[in-house]
């Protein structure tokens, strides 16, 4: 059995996440020559070194185990929210769980943790067709969203209104009923307008009165300013094919969470254009390597669990991009497999896992059968 698991084993898969994270550290060396050293990088080097162990105990564990323990990952995951809640705040927002030797973030594995239980809750029901039938799901995404809005956490907790919404579509929910609640939930934007802090509210207000060049604004558009003037400091080429620096001033290069928000600036900084290009096709190899597993298993739970996890990094990886050019407010939305930080590594390694477990254990003796519910074959078989 090991042996046909080695030989179904996503190697490209694993591969592209690798030069991901290899670009990721290669923007960190940037930013300590930019900014100082510092000892992300050996702890970055380290997260990685834990984070592969667990991907491939994930992609060779049994897909029913998944199964089973999906609910339960999910009740911890919102325990460890409501724990988060009562930690001292660091810098106005209670994120993260110290633990010693490092500080654990549970809104990273708590994403996760609802794409499982997600996908087991939709892979052998229909009443999600109907439109009373979509409130379970929505209660399973609002119980962590306000949890998370409550750190307080706007960004990471609006990324789950797009993995509901294509997991419910892969699921075969009615295109006009997602239609309805994608129409109501924009009614509804004024109101949540109304609930952002200021900080929030100037983020999206920078992006429409944004200029370049001159001296850098104050507030939120200095972030947005010093973004884009680092990334054309590199040019076209990157700094690494400059033999001095086009501007001595430092204040120029000052560039906020360099490391965790604004890596891929640092990429582009030191690799140029083609550094940036190399990273989205790599996310673009990467996700369309994900959706044709999705497409060859014929297991529901398999199939709805890479919706979740493509819909996931494809949303995080153009916030982050289009922040980093002004495209989009700054939304301090992390560039999966690249960006700084122990728990976002370690949780989208863990996914990467999954992804890696449905290829793995497809089962050749169902080829070819369509993709169909318990419940719905059934019937025809009766």
């Amino acid at each position: 059995m090991m042996h046909g698991l080695l030989k179904r084993f996503p190697w490209m898969l694993c591969a592209v996440c690798l030069a991901i994270t290899g670009l990721g550290l290669c923007g960190l060396v940037r930013a300590d020559e930019l900014y100082g050293r510092s000892q992300l990088i050996e702890r970055q080097i380290v997260w990685l070194m834990m984070a592969l162990p667990l991907m491939l105990a994930i992609a060779f564990a049994p897909t029913h185990w998944l199964r089973a323990v999906s609910v339960p990952t999910y009740i911890v995951s919102a325990l460890l929210l409501v724990i988060t809640l009562f930690m001292s705040p660091i810098n106005g927002s209670r994120r993260w769980i110290p633990l010693g030797l490092f500080d654990f973030q549970p809104s990273e594995p708590a994403r996760l943790a609802f794409v499982l239980t997600l996908a087991s809750y939709l892979m052998y029901r229909d009443n999600h067709r109907t439109l009373k039938g979509l409130v379970p799901p929505l209660v399973l995404a609002m119980v962590p969203m306000l949890l998370i809005m409550k750190e307080p956490d706007l960004d990471t907790a609006v990324l789950y209104l797009p993995v509901l919404y294509f997991m419910l579509f892969a699921a075969g929910a009615k295109t006009r009923h997602l239609v309805m609640v994608t129409i109501m939930g924009m009614a509804c934007l004024p109101i949540l307008w109304t609930q952002m802090s200021a900080e929030q509210q100037s983020r999206l207000v920078s992006v429409v009165i944004q200029r370049d060049g001159g001296l850098a604004p104050t507030g939120d558009g200095f972030h947005l300013h010093q973004s884009k003037q680092v990334l054309a400091l590199g040019g076209f080429w990157g700094s690494m094919n400059q033999e001095e620096p086009p501007i001595d001033d430092p204040s120029a290069w000052q560039l906020p969470a360099s490391r965790t928000d604004f890596i891929f600036v640092m990429i582009g900084e030191k690799l140029g254009f083609p550094g940036c290009v190399t990273v989205m096709i790599l996310y673009a190899i990467l996700i369309w390597r994900s959706l044709l597993i999705a497409r060859r298993t014929q297991d529901p739970f398999g199939r709805l669990v890479i919706t979740g996890v493509v819909t996931l990094m494809s949303v995080q990886t153009i916030l982050n991009t289009g922040m980093t050019v002004g495209l989009l407010p700054i939304t301090g939305t992390t560039l999966p497999l690249c960006s700084y930080g122990g728990s976002s590594l370690l949780t989208t390694y863990a996914a990467i896992g999954l992804i890696m477990n449905i290829e793995m254990h497809r089962s050749y003796d169902v080829a070819g059968q369509p993709f169909v519910f318990r419940s719905t074959s059934h019937r025809n078989a009766a």
